[in-house]
């Protein structure tokens, strides 16, 4: 069972690897990685109204940028 944990670990660093260019990205990495987001998109999908994530962490990533 530590093999499999191990194995997801490595996954999920691997595909998480993306620098994050401000507070948005790096919310967005915390949502996905709790599963906020899937329920979100899932509500947006039957509501058939836009949740607004893209917009929202574009907004966030603009006003507080991470230098580099």
């Amino acid at each position: 069972m530590t093999y499999k944990l191990a194995q997801w670990q490595s996954a999920f660093v691997k595909k998480n690897k993306m620098k994050s260019r401000g507070l948005g990205d790096s919310i967005e990495k915390f949502t996905k990685a709790t599963g906020i987001k899937s329920v979100v998109n899932r509500v947006s999908k039957a509501t058939g109204s836009d949740c607004g994530c893209d917009k929202r962490r574009d907004t966030l990533n603009r006003v507080f940028p991470y230098d580099r």
